[in-house]
Order: C-alpha cells, then sequence, then structure tokens
C-alpha cells in the first residue's frame, strides 16, 4: 500500500515518519476500493442464530445518536427500531477494552458469550506501571536508554528486557516496562509484591564496573563526587542517585571510600521501583484476555461452536510484545478469517 516502514530494535515495525494516520487512511482506501460499505454508527445488539448456524446480525434501525440509547426504557426502544442484516457468514473483529475511545468497547465479548463462547478475564497490558514513593516523579521526562530491567515478583527474578524506558509523573513506562507489564499486572492482581529493579550500566558486570568507578575517582579525584557523576548519570538522575546512596555531594573524588565507592556500584546495578499499581484500560496499548482460542479452528478461524461466524484480532485471547506484534496478529487472522468466510460462502 505504499507505506515505508524502519525495523527498530527488537524487530519492532514502524512507519517510517512515524504518522500512524497513514496507515489508518491505507486500510481506509483499501476496503472502500474493495467494495467495501461501513456502516457507522450501527451497533450490533445481537446475532442471529439458526440451528447452529449465524444468519445475522441485528442493528437499531435509526442511527445511534437518533435512538436515544441511554433512555431508562433503552432495551424496548432499541428493540422496536431494530434491523436484521443478514449474512451467511459474520466476522467479530471488534478490537479489545483498551483505547475505549476509538470505540473499543467490549461488545465483542458480550456477543460471543451470548451464543457460548468462553471469555478469558480481560485485563490490561502493554499499560504504564504506577511506583510506590517519589523517585519517579522526581525523574518525570527522563528516558534512558541500553539499561536492563528486572522484575522480581516476591523476591524472585520472574523476566527482565533490555533497551529504553521513561519515567512519569506516577511511575514508569517505555517499551521495556511496557513488554513487563502482562505479568506485572497479573501479579499484582494476586496481590504479590512485586519490584522493578533498573541496571543502568547492563554492559559491565560488578568486578568491572567497580574497576571503572575506581578509574574514574583516580582520574577525576580533586573534582565533587556531584561533578564526578556526570560522566556516570544523565543530569537529572544525579539528585536522586545522591539521595539514595547517601554520599556528601561535596565530597571529592579521592575522598571516597571503598564501602562509599560499593554502595555506587551497587545502586547503579540495582535501582529499585516497587510496584503499587497500574494504569487502566484507558492508557493500555492491548488487552490480555478475550474469547479463548480453543473455542475457534486455528486453521480458520471460524467459531467451533456456530457455523459461519469467525473471529480476528484483539477480541481473541491473545496479545504479545510491544512493537507492531499485536499489530500482525490483528492483520494475520483478519486476513485469515476473511479468507476463510468468503471460502465458506462459496
Amino acid at each position: 500500500m505504499g507505506i515505508v516502514t524502519d525495523c527498530e530494535r527488537g524487530g519492532r515495525i514502524f512507519p517510517a515518519d512515524n504518522d500512524a494516520k497513514k496507515i489508518v487512511d491505507a486500510l481506509d482506501k483499501w476496503v472502500r476500493d474493495c467494495g467495501v460499505s461501513i456502516r457507522t454508527r450501527s451497533p450490533v445488539e445481537s446475532l442471529h442464530i439458526k440451528e447452529g448456524r449465524i444468519i445475522g446480525v441485528q442493528v437499531p434501525r435509526k442511527p445511534i445518536s437518533a435512538i436515544k440509547p441511554f433512555m431508562a426504557n433503552r432495551s424496548k426502544n432499541i428493540r422496536d427500531n431494530a434491523r436484521l442484516y443478514r449474512a451467511d457468514a459474520v466476522i467479530i473483529a471488534t478490537g479489545g477494552a483498551s483505547y475505549p475511545a476509538t470505540g473499543s468497547t467490549g461488545d465483542g465479548y458480550r456477543l460471543a458469550k451470548s451464543v457460548g463462547h468462553t471469555i478469558i478475564p480481560t485485563r490490561p497490558s502493554l499499560v504504564p506501571i504506577e511506583t510506590a514513593g517519589d523517585i519517579a516523579p522526581r525523574l518525570q521526562g527522563v528516558s534512558l536508554r541500553n539499561v536492563n530491567a528486572r522484575l522480581r515478583v516476591d523476591g524472585k527474578k520472574q523476566d527482565e528486557k533490555f533497551g529504553e524506558m521513561l519515567f512519569t509523573h506516577f511511575g514508569l513506562s517505555g517499551p521495556i516496562i511496557l513488554s513487563l507489564s502482562r505479568q506485572i499486572v497479573d501479579a499484582f492482581r494476586s496481590r504479590k509484591k512485586i519490584v522493578i529493579s533498573i541496571d543502568l550500566k547492563p554492559a559491565l558486570d560488578r568486578q568491572k564496573l567497580d574497576q571503572r568507578l575506581i578509574r574514574e575517582l583516580d582520574m577525576h579525584g580533586r573534582q565533587k563526587f556531584s561533578t564526578l557523576l556526570k560522566t556516570l548519570l544523565p543530569r537529572k538522575l544525579i539528585p536522586v542517585c545522591l539521595d539514595l546512596i547517601g554520599i556528601d555531594p561535596e565530597k571529592l573524588g579521592n575522598q571516597i571510600s571503598s564501602a562509599e565507592r560499593k554502595r555506587l556500584g551497587q545502586w547503579l546495578k540495582d535501582f529499585q521501583f516497587e510496584v503499587n499499581g497500574h494504569r487502566h484500560f484507558e492508557e493500555a496499548i492491548i488487552t490480555a484476555g478475550g474469547v479463548s482460542t480453543k473455542g475457534i479452528n486455528p486453521r480458520t478461524m471460524e467459531s467451533r461452536l456456530i457455523k459461519g461466524l469467525y473471529f480476528a484480532g484483539e477480541v481473541l485471547d491473545i496479545d504479545a510484545d510491544t512493537g507492531g506484534f499485536n499489530l500482525q496478529a490483528a492483520f494475520s487472522t483478519g486476513w485469515l478469517a476473511g479468507q476463510s468466510a468468503a471460502r465458506g460462502e462459496k
């Protein structure tokens, strides 16, 4: 479709000019060129099934804004204005529960459940993380590259990611944090103790880091410790470092004791944040959970329960890391569902 893409670290694919609207416009033009008719303001109220096969979907006869759906007699109001679209095949591709402003209202889960499909409990994924204390807010806007984030749950290492991260007014975000977030959300829901440890110098093991610190202190022995730290840390991170390791910023480099040097090295390899929550669906990139894949034929994306009913995209219980992988899952399941539905009609 003419969209030029770049491949970033970790196989993450993005538009070369970072303009997501071009993706939307290209897809919209393509479906319209294929003869697709898009009916807006027509939420599907129910699926119509006959003898185990889909025969159509019911929508309001008038545009939803015209029938005042939030009236007390909503169900009767819509039923009186119902319209049935008959179809030999129906694809539920309504998205998840994240970014509700885009229309992802969770309707697909309701429709799937109404015809017998199992819904795996939904929760936000690829979502920013909230942390205790004031350290993250103090660092708001600071981004780190080439760092390693370790996830510890109840004191045990569960996972780690290398790459980029960002401090926010509420906690942590950025690619490596988002990639750890599903495990964090599940652990938080289970009321487990969660700690994220940031290794600011992942290219150096503790011994090599200590040797570097010795060299830095020798080379800049007549500099104040706070000035010397500029060779090791981003400027905004220095006051936080000084507060956490408890070394006098006015102290000269050649006055730093062995114990103080080791304390600095320990902090550089293990900058800890206690997780006390996560952002909600409004800020989540994707939804974990959804229609159980056990009820879906993976060769066709057709329901194993209802003939002619297909599923595609985030409404399914599938989710992946950030970087285009979830879009690819949507594209691939959508393509397969569309091809299968077309063959089924014939």
